[in-house]
């Protein structure tokens, strides 16, 4: 079991906007909630946001939309991508998964 810092408006240690909360071979889990700017780069995985309180706006190649409560948001490995505006209480859950470069279409 993986304990998490406190809510999303707690200060966490070393004022680091996520924590790990599970992994398992090539999968990882993490709640994220960042405060002010979101600093994150493209990452090697593919990922996913499941977005569990408050909303934001989430720029995703350039494409800005409305992320909130209830919203899944998919970003293959490589893309850029960031929230802004989040709101006080906004969280996410991030699940990585796959090889570096992330999961090809299977062929047809």
């Amino acid at each position: 079991m993986t304990r998490l810092p406190g809510p999303p408006d707690a200060v966490w240690p070393e004022g680091v906007p996520f924590a790990d909360a599970f992994r398992h071979g090539t999968m990882s889990v993490e709640i994220f909630a960042p405060r002010g700017t979101d600093r994150q780069a493209p990452h090697a995985q593919d990922e996913l946001y499941v977005v569990v309180s408050g909303q934001a706006r989430f720029d995703h190649n350039g494409v800005v939309m409305t992320a909130e409560t209830g919203d899944v948001l998919f970003v293959p490995a490589g893309d850029p991508h960031f929230f802004l505006d989040m709101s006080a209480d906004f969280a996410t859950w991030v699940i990585f998964w796959g090889p570096r470069g992330g999961e090809k279409d299977a062929p047809s």
